[in-house]
């Protein structure tokens, strides 16, 4: 029970006095004894409150790391005046407590709510996403199958294939040592003048065309290869194959001129020499004693280009047919 004393300090100061006078113990004020209670009564509950608001504050910085105006404001704010009026009982300092836990327990309970929720929907959200990439990813890619050359019977089997680059000048006899060239050949090749018309594929192409003419084969293989290569795409790269095929047929070497003839007419079918090449399989496949691809490139000839084997290769056409007979 707590006893109120304002207004009453004359009539306790003179109990005391009276008290002294008689010798009687002293006891403990009242009021005292009111105030320990209730400091004992609200302890508990405000470590409570504040381990709450700790662990709201917690899980805001966890859910909202950027930081102000992204948390959520309590309903009840420790700044609020709930006192009671002076003279009223203590229980209602006591409910305000109690109110302020139970709102922020409230808070907490929605807020873990929204978590829970908002975890949810991120699986969800990955759970499609993975769907939705499985469906897009492209099904495997199946092997291609090998396209077959487009003249299959024409194609030389078993034969020496071309080198990257035709052999250099001077060739290795068989004990490999590498023998000078004669020097009126050496002196003959360097009479022959390379031209220089400020077209750098072309001049290349005519200073292996002369020495194909002048039947330097060897060096007209070397000087055509280096136009094939640095010039893939000039306007005369269909004659350059081509030559350079004639110049290994030319050399004595029917295989690797084959090669040569064939990868011409296959790289442009429509190629200024593209029927000349046919042509010149078919001769280096008699030469190498394959009758069936032989016949193969005169039959692909006469079929692909009618006009030309009426017109401008007649003569050689029927030259190069009368040397193999064909079913």
């Amino acid at each position: 029970m707590t006893i109120t004393i304002r207004g009453r300090l004359p009539l306790v100061a003179s109990l005391a006095a009276l008290g002294l006078g008689l010798g009687l113990p002293l006891a403990v004020p009242v009021a005292a004894q009111s105030s320990t209670t209730k400091a004992t009564t609200q302890v508990d509950p405000e470590m409570r409150l504040r381990r709450m608001e700790a662990e709201i504050r917690a899980i805001q910085r966890k859910v909202f790391p950027d930081g102000a105006g992204k948390t959520f404001v309590p309903e009840i704010t420790p700044g609020q005046s709930t006192a009671a009026p002076v003279g009223t009982p203590a229980a209602p300092a006591v409910s305000d407590l109690l109110a302020r836990m139970d709102a922020v327990e409230a808070q907490l309970s929605r807020m873990t709510a929204q978590i829970e929720e908002g975890q949810n929907r991120a699986a969800r959200l990955e759970e499609r996403l993975a769907k939705l990439e499985a469906a897009a990813a492209p099904p495997p890619a199946e092997e291609p199958a090998a396209e077959a050359p487009a003249v299959p019977a024409a194609k030389p089997a078993a034969v020496t294939p071309a080198p990257a680059k035709p052999a250099a000048i001077p060739a290795k006899p068989a004990a490999g040592k590498p023998v000078a060239p004669p020097a009126a050949r050496v002196a003959a090749v360097q009479a022959i003048e390379k031209p220089s018309t400020g077209d750098a594929g072309m001049d290349e192409y005519s200073y292996g065309f002369r020495l194909w003419e002048g039947k330097f084969f060897p060096e007209a293989q070397q000087q055509l290869q280096i136009f094939v290569d640095r010039y893939p795409r000039h306007r005369m790269i269909s004659f350059g194959r081509n030559l350079l095929g004639r110049a290994w047929l030319d050399d004595g070497k029917p295989g690797t001129a084959a090669q040569f003839f064939l990868q011409n007419y296959l790289a442009d079918k429509k190629g200024a020499r593209a029927p000349d090449s046919l042509l010149y399989l078919g001769v280096a496949m008699v030469k190498l004693k394959d009758t069936e691809k032989a016949c193969g490139a005169f039959a692909e000839l006469a079929a692909t280009y009618p006009d030309e084997v009426a017109g401008r290769l007649k003569g050689q056409y029927d030259a190069a047919r009368a040397g193999v007979k064909c079913k």
